[in-house]
This record gives structure tokens, sequence and C-alpha cells, in this order.
């Protein structure tokens, strides 16, 4: 999943194999407009979505919900990867050098393991939390105090397992050293990660691809197939049940499946670029230097687009969330009056045919 980190690398190893070849494999024109446009949109979509999705949540109280919280979450990581780390990759590709210091250098790939890290944690704690109104409607039940600390422990973990990058992220010009060509490279210097073994190295990334990617995923897809097993089991209580019941049931059946999308396109989009990183990890010789970039451009530009995830699932295909922006927008600037309206909380808690309806207002949700 840090795929900065190991684009680092790969570029500085790229290089030192690219500029042996008879001829350059320059970008053409037509490639580089379409890296600037297509990564300017990510990060604008991304940064504009998100920053929505945080603010309307932040300024209604009412919404302050467990899920509600944890979303938020997810999107200040997808932030701060626009921010940080998009840029700096995209100027970075371009200019097959570093250009932009070392604090940098260090910066970008712990601040990129830290987003990726809380990103996929926070989806986790989305799942566990469905799990346990689902499975459990009558067991324990998380609060907001819980879900504030539970965030703060996502954040401390995420920077301790991003450590190593601050240490072993350096600038060398290395790669531009005894060159079979003549060019003026006296300046020029990457960003790469210089580990003391490459077994070190090795068990280090494969542990990330681990525990950022295969096991989180695996839990949550035993969550939500667990839910979808308890739901449908109930399906013909439901059917049996008072008009508002049936209501409840599905939009906490539409819940689940909003969030159960939002995981599965993270996943998908972050599967090439594991893949690449990989295979370049075990056995870099397998990818060509000329395809190099464009094969990790096109796997790193798939895997940032799960920045506009988020919002687009969450927020802007939810009628209730455009009012609800809606609605504040008017608030601050004083235009009108809050509108009023019904909806589902994402922080449903039971589904039993015998409880009592929970719709409320004001709360952030999926239309029925």
């Amino acid at each position: 999943m840090e795929s900065l980190p190991k684009t680092n690398r790969s570029h500085a190893q790229s290089k030192e194999l690219e500029w042996d070849l008879p001829e350059v494999c320059a970008p053409s024109v037509s490639g580089t407009t379409f890296l600037i446009v297509a990564y300017s949109t990510v990060i604008a979509v991304g940064l504009i979505g998100n920053s929505c999705l945080v603010f309307v949540i932040s300024r209604q109280k009412e919404m302050r919900n467990v899920t509600n919280i944890f979303i938020a979450n997810l999107s200040c990581s997808d932030i701060l990867m626009c921010i940080v780390c998009l840029p700096v990759t995209i100027i970075y590709t371009l200019m097959d050098h570093w250009i932009l210091g070392e604090a940098l250098c260090k910066l970008t790939p712990f601040v990129q393991c830290i987003s990726v890290t809380v990103s996929i944690f926070s989806l986790v704690l989305i799942a566990l939390e469905r799990y346990q109104l689902i499975i459990h409607p009558t067991g324990w039940k998380p609060v907001v105090g819980q879900s504030y600390l539970a965030v703060a422990v996502i954040w401390v973990v995420a920077c301790l397992i991003s450590l190593p990058f601050l240490s072993f992220s350096v600038l060398t010009d290395t790669p531009y050293q005894n060159l079979s060509i003549p060019l003026p490279l006296s300046d020029h210097v990457v960003c790469m990660e210089h580990w003391p073994s490459d077994n070190n190295r090795l068990i280090y990334t494969t542990s990330l691809l681990i525990f950022q990617y295969f096991l989180p995923l695996t839990l949550i897809m035993i969550c939500y197939l667990r839910i979808y097993l308890r739901l449908r089991r109930r399906k013909d209580m439901v059917e049996r049940a008072r008009d508002s019941n049936l209501k409840k049931m599905k939009g906490s059946k539409r819940i689940n499946a909003m969030l159960g999308s939002i995981v599965v396109v993270f996943a998908l989009c972050w599967l090439p670029l594991n893949i690449f990183n990989t295979v370049f990890d075990w056995n870099h010789e397998a990818i060509s230097s000329c395809q190099h970039d464009v094969i990790f451009s096109a796997c790193h530009l798939t895997a940032m687009a799960s920045t506009c995830v988020n919002p687009i699932i969450y927020g802007f295909l939810n009628s209730n969330f455009q009012r609800q922006l809606k609605s504040t927008l008017m608030r601050c600037r004083c235009w009108g009056s809050t509108e009023r309206y019904e909806s589902f909380p994402l922080s449903i808690v039971s589904t039993e045919a015998t409880k009592g309806s929970v719709l409320s207002k004001g709360s952030l949700s999926i239309n029925t």
C-alpha cells in the first residue's frame, strides 16, 4: 500500500538501468498532458469532496455518531494524501529526479504510509461497528467518546508503523553515476530508500502489504458477509412486520451496501499498485525500464482514485447529504432556515422486527 516509498526506490533503480540503454525512454507530450490532467482531477475531486464531507459532519451536531466520525476520519486521511503526496508524486514522475529537498523526501513517504494505514483501519472500525450493531443488537454498543479515542489510537499506530521511512528515505545521486552516456547530471539526485540490507527491506514492505491490505480486507469481508447472512435470515420475519420496521430493515441494508461498496472500491483501486510493488520488490528486472514509469503511473493513479471514493459513494450519491450540505451552507451564509426531512441515521443499532421505528430527522443516511 505504501506506493510512494516503493516508488522512490523503483524510480531510482529504474533510472539507473534506463540510462544504460542506447536511447533514453522519454515520455510523450500526450502522456505527460494526460498525467497532469488526471492527477489534477483526482486532487481537485478528492480535496473538494472530502472537505465538504468533513465540513458537513463537523457542523451538524446530530450527525456526530460513531459511523460518521470514522467516515470523517477516512476523509481526513484522503485530504492529507491529496495535499502532500499526490503533487509530489506527479512532480517526481515527470521530472525523473528529485527537486523538492531532503525534508519532503523523508516526509512524503512517511505521510503517505500514515494516510494509507489510517484509511484501511478506519474501514476496519466501520465494519466492526456495523458487525456489533447488527449481529449483537442488544449487546455492547460503541459511543461517540470511544470513537474519538479509537481515531486517536489509529493515528498513533499509523505514525509508529511509518517511522522507518523517516530514517531510510535519503537523497542520493548514485543512479546517475558511471553512466554509459555523457549527460549534465551533476546536480541530479533521487529520493529513495536506503535500508541496512535487502532482507530488512523485504521483511518490512511485505509486512506492510499483509497488515495494510490483506488482513484488514479479510476481516472486513468476514464482517460484512456475516452481516449479510444475518439480514438475509431475518427476511421472512421482516416481511411480516409493520411497514415502519420493513422500511427500517431496507434502510439498514442500503447503508451496509453503501459502506461495503466503499471497501470494495478501495480494495480494487489499490490492488494493481500492490501487485506492481510486490513484483518490483522481489524481481525488479521483470519490469523493463522503459515500461516502468507507464505501468507505475497507471497503477498509482488507480490507487489515488480511492481518495475520491468516499465523498462520491457516501456523499454525492446520497441525496440527504446534498440537502445537509445545502442546508449548512445556507445557515452559514444566513440564506434561510434549515430544511427538515426524515432519513435513516447510519448508526441504526438493530434490525429486530419487534423494535420500534428509529427514523429521525436531520441525520445523514441513505434514502429509502
